[in-house]
């Protein structure tokens, strides 16, 4: 019998009208639980039962659902009369661009839009206006959005893709059906961290843009290796490419301004989603004057389409500006204060990896992370696929889901703390990791166990040093 009648009946309901019942595939998930109300770090379900959220909707909640600050912003938008002209410019527009431009350094001029796919979709359009190419470049591993250019398998099975190729590239192995082989033929698939496959695509074709998270937060927390951003910057400014960062993921949950702002790196464009309101749908592209302006370029020949309705919406616009100020608030306090939960939650982890004797590490950035049932940090999807074990990290996702914790029930998703979760919150998520842990582990003939001599080789993999120890070297 379900322990969640309530979701099966609602989902059973929606899946007359919905295909799959569903209306984002990516949500459908086992175990089918239906959450109806979210206040700060907790959800409940249809059934009543309450969750521990570290799921955050892939990312935006990073002060927490329904934060009182902005939903009285939003409140006051519904209120006084304010409207979609749909015409001209806007006073909130405005100060959001203000905001953005006065305190990120690698943004000279935004445009806003309502989702990551929609920035970063521009964000390539854009490269291709300016440097007259059609040729891009993607992680493998790595997700940049639902349109055709982009759309190839995130999690591709290594049988599919082959052995580890480098220099060199992977074939393009659609993310679904309906994407035309013209698309296909113009997008590089890479692995991250691999520079030497940069150069061996920009040799062979006329290279527009390089898009890639600056930490592939779509497989967990895969960070980049000492010196691999800059090189991407110099090698852009070496073959005429335009280099975007795509922090929908990583822009506002790491820092004001995201990882560029941490690793120094500077990008031509960089897009912004998710955190920048608090879970509203507002995306950003900004970058260089130069570039931007093509957005209205003199001559309409090389002037790229930029449209959209729904751009600048008031509701979201007041979101993120109420948002981005309480980051602001206190010299950026919130992520000092929510890195020490993180901090605390990657300590309690590796405590129990030890104490247990599973083969696992934590990788972590600032609030988010993951834990890998392997013996290193996986330096890109080849070493993840190859060592992670899938199954394991399966079935603990859904033993703590069932225990009150929620995780996206999909292995390697990252986890994300918010400013609302509390020492309790983590005190009790690591007793239910504990718990559940154990339980896995109880077979004697489990892979996840290793001997005590292992562990001690694994507490020195330099993948293991504390987040302060990485955070400024690690780029």
């Amino acid at each position: 019998m379900s322990t969640n009648p309530k979701s099966c009946e609602i989902l059973k309901h929606n899946s007359k009208y919905i295909p799959g019942g569903v209306v984002s595939v990516n949500r459908k998930v086992e175990p089918e639980i239906v959450f109806v109300r979210a206040d700060g770090a907790y959800m409940w379900d249809a059934d009543g039962k309450r969750y521990i959220d570290y799921h955050a909707a892939f990312g935006p909640y990073f002060l927490g659902h329904n934060h009182p600050r902005v939903v009285e912003a939003v409140a006051k938008i519904l209120h006084d009369g304010t409207s979609l002209p749909g015409t001209g410019t806007t006073v909130l527009e405005g100060q959001l661009a203000e905001l953005l431009c006065e305190n990120i350094e690698a943004i000279e001029s935004v445009i806003l839009l309502n989702t990551g796919s929609e920035a970063t979709s521009q964000a390539i359009r854009l490269a291709r206006a300016v440097t007259g190419h059609d040729h891009i470049i993607v992680t493998q591993g790595g997700y940049n959005g639902w349109y055709d250019d982009v759309a190839r398998q995130v999690m591709t099975p290594l049988e599919e893709i082959g052995p580890r190729l480098s220099p060199g590239e992977y074939r393009f192995i659609p993310m679904g059906s309906g994407i035309p082989t013209s698309h296909q033929q113009t997008t590089h698939i890479i692995n991250f961290n691999d520079l030497d496959s940069v150069r061996y695509v920009c040799e062979r074709y006329r290279v527009a843009a390089l898009i890639t998270e600056p930490i592939l937060q779509n497989i967990g927390i895969v960070k980049p290796q000492p010196g691999y951003l800059r090189g991407l910057r110099e090698l852009a400014d070496r073959y005429g490419f335009v280099l975007i960062f795509d922090e929908v993921k990583t822009g506002f949950r790491h820092a004001f301004g995201g990882y560029s702002k941490l690793s120094q790196v500077k990008p031509h464009l960089v897009t912004y989603g998710k955190a920048i309101a608090n879970g509203y749908p507002l995306a950003v592209l900004g970058g260089e004057r130069e570039l931007m302006d093509y957005f209205v370029h003199p001559d309409k020949s090389r002037r790229p389409l930029l449209a959209g309705t729904y751009n600048a919406h008031p509701v979201p616009v007041s979101a993120a500006i109420a948002t981005l100020e309480l980051l602001l608030e206190n010299d950026g306090e919130i992520y000092r204060q929510v890195d020490s939960l993180g901090a605390n939650m990657q300590e309690g982890i590796e405590s129990i990896l030890q104490s247990l004797e599973v083969r696992g590490i934590v990788a972590r950035q600032g609030s988010a992370f993951s834990v890998y049932f392997m013996d290193h940090a996986p330096q890109d999807w080849h070493d993840l696929a190859e060592n992670h074990d899938f199954e394991a990290d399966g079935k603990w996702r859904r033993a703590l889901i069932d225990r009150g914790v929620y995780i996206f029930p999909e292995a390697t998703k990252q986890c994300s703390i918010s400013a609302t979760h509390t020492e309790a919150d983590i005190a009790f998520t690591l007793e239910r990791m504990q718990e559940t842990l154990q339980i896995i582990t109880s077979d004697g003939a489990s892979r996840l166990r290793i001997s005590r001599s292992a562990t001690r080789n694994i507490e020195k993999h330099p993948s293991q040093l504390n987040e302060s120890s990485v955070s400024n070297t690690n780029l």
